[in-house]
This record gives C-alpha cells, sequence and structure tokens, in this order.
C-alpha cells in the first residue's frame, strides 16, 4: 500500500491562547500534540520525508512538522516542545523581518488590538468600518482589513498599515520574529532552516525579477546566517495560481531548492510535485481528534 507523507503546518505557538488570534496554537496543546506524534507516528525531517517519499520508502504513518514566517515564539515556546519529545522540524524565515522587523498582517492584528471603542473607522485608508464591540467583532475585523490589503502592490499595503500603526493606543510590538542569533541557534540545534522569501510578497503581485530577488536573495541570506546549503522552500501564502504561477515554480527549482510546500491542503504521496507539496493544517479541536485525523491522512 502507497503511503502518505503529512506536513503539518504552524505559524505561532503561542503562550496562551489568544481570543484575537483563535486560529494559532497554544503552547500547552502544542506539546500535547507532539506528545501524540511523538507516541504514534513517524516524525521526519522535511528533507528526509521527502527524499523517502520520492524513493518508495517512506515508513507508515509519517509526518513532517513546519513553521512558516519565522515568529520568535517558534524559538521561545515551540523548541523546548520539540526536544522534550525529541521531535525534528522546519522553520521556512522571512529573511527581511529578522532582529525586529514585523509582518504587515501582524501589524493589523495588533493595532485592532489597541484600537479603543467600540466602532474601529478606517475608513480613510480605505479599509472600511467596523463593530469592535467583542473578541468575536475585532476577529471579523481583522479578517476583513488583511482581505482588502493582502493584494494590494507591496507598496502600497506597506504604507497602509504602517498608517494604522498610528491609530493604535500604544505602541505595536517589535519583537515577533526571530533574531539572528536565534536562527542560528535553532539551525546548530538540529532543525532544519528553510527560506520563505525576504519580505514575504504574493509572488504573482511582483515583478518576475523582483520575485526571483524574492526567493533567491532569502536562500542566500539564510545560507550565511547558518553557514550551509537551504534545501527546502515555502510559497508565501501558497495558494497555486493565486499567490504563485509556474514561473515562481520554476524559479525556485532554478534556485538548487531541493523541495517546496505550499497551502494547498492535503497528504503528499509519490506523485505530488516535489516542489508544490501539499499541506494540513494541525487540526485543533481536540488532541484525539487532532490524532486520528492525521493518521486518516497517512493513508
Amino acid at each position: 500500500m502507497a503511503k502518505n507523507l503529512i506536513i503539518l503546518t504552524y505559524h505561532r505557538v503561542l503562550d496562551a491562547p489568544d481570543a484575537l488570534q483563535p486560529g494559532e496554537i497554544s503552547t500547552d496543546f502544542f506539546a500535547d500534540q507532539m506528545r501524540c506524534l511523538s507516541r504514534y507516528f513517524n516524525v521526519l525531517p522535511l528533507l528526509d520525508g521527502c527524499r523517502q517519499l520520492s524513493g518508495g520508502t517512506l515508513p507508515p504513518r509519517a509526518v513532517s512538522i513546519t513553521f512558516d514566517d519565522g515568529y520568535a515564539d517558534n524559538y521561545r515556546n515551540a523548541w523546548p516542545v520539540l526536544k522534550q519529545f525529541d521531535l525534528p522540524a522546519t522553520v521556512f524565515v522571512a529573511t527581511g523581518f529578522l532582529d525586529g522587523g514585523r509582518m504587515w498582517n501582524d501589524t493589523v492584528i495588533e493595532c485592532i488590538r489597541r484600537i479603543p471603542g467600540t466602532e474601529i473607522d478606517l475608513r480613510d485608508l480605505g479599509l472600511g468600518c467596523h463593530v469592535a464591540k467583542d473578541d468575536a467583532q475585532r476577529v471579523a475585523a481583522i479578517h476583513d482589513v488583511i482581505l482588502r490589503l493582502k493584494y494590494l502592490e507591496p507598496g502600497v499595503r506597506n504604507a497602509k498599515a504602517a498608517t494604522l500603526a498610528e491609530k493604535a493606543s500604544s505602541p505595536v510590538p517589535d519583537d515577533l520574529m526571530l533574531e539572528i542569533r536565534q536562527v542560528k541557534e535553532l539551525s546548530r540545534s538540529g532543525i532544519e532552516i528553510g527560506a520563505h522569501t525576504i519580505t514575504h510578497p504574493i509572488l504573482r503581485s511582483t515583478e518576475i525579477g523582483t520575485a526571483r530577488e524574492e526567493i533567491v536573495g532569502g536562500k542566500r541570506r539564510l545560507e550565511e546566517i547558518v553557514g550551509s546549503d537551504v534545501r527546502s522552500f515555502a510559497y508565501p501564502n501558497g495558494k497555486p495560481g493565486v499567490d504563485y504561477d509556474p514561473a515562481h515554480v520554476e524559479l525556485v527549482r532554478e534556485a538548487g531548492f531541493e523541495c517546496a510546500v505550499s497551502t494547498t491542503h492535503g497528504a503528499a504521496t509519490a506523485s505530488s510535485d516535489i516542489w508544490q507539496l501539499p499541506r494540513i493544517g494541525p487540526w485543533a479541536e481536540s488532541t484525539l481528534r487532532f490524532g486520528l485525523r492525521t493518521l486518516r491522512a497517512t493513508f
């Protein structure tokens, strides 16, 4: 029977649950999931999993763990748990945000968290007016603003996010992303560092030359930091035909990556494109459902 490789996608591992980020996992729940994986699955480094998938030597119940973007809590919260259970993982890092940078979507989240009152009026930015009487309404506002900004030209998007930051009642945090020293430490410990461009653009929204520099430049910068080849890549946002297209896949191949992952939902099979591997979100309903759904996907 053919075996599948389940590539799990994480972003942040929070100190505690956050009502404004319901899609992000807390450290305690992450530890429960990693305990489940360590007991019942064969957790492989991503590159090993890809090679074994291509070579037909994948073990049963094969899983690889990945993190996108390069958040500092990957180092602070996820890494100690991974060490506790002796599990490998890959952290895809967007190099432009290291050492104090902040992604525009986090600017949106943290600003809407900090804008006082029961109404968030962003009509001057073309971002609507939102009721904000409770956390659920603020979450809806976050989703709407992110959707309005996501596919704008990057310069316009960043300018609007910067103006939005001025509306917050207190400074937005500048310590959300990894520091270079932390990337080095993760790499030395055996965590694979993968590339995720420089500034996390929607590749289809950029000129092809800019896209090439984002892909190649991010790889080169990480190789300077970790002192070894960077072999894996994650497409920003990652929806084929929406966020990137075949021309960007070819750029990834030409850059010398051995594999690349998308956000297409599904298990990787022997017939999957090694430069567009699907991944699966780490279902968060409960640890039991997480384990059962992951197990089902491996067949």
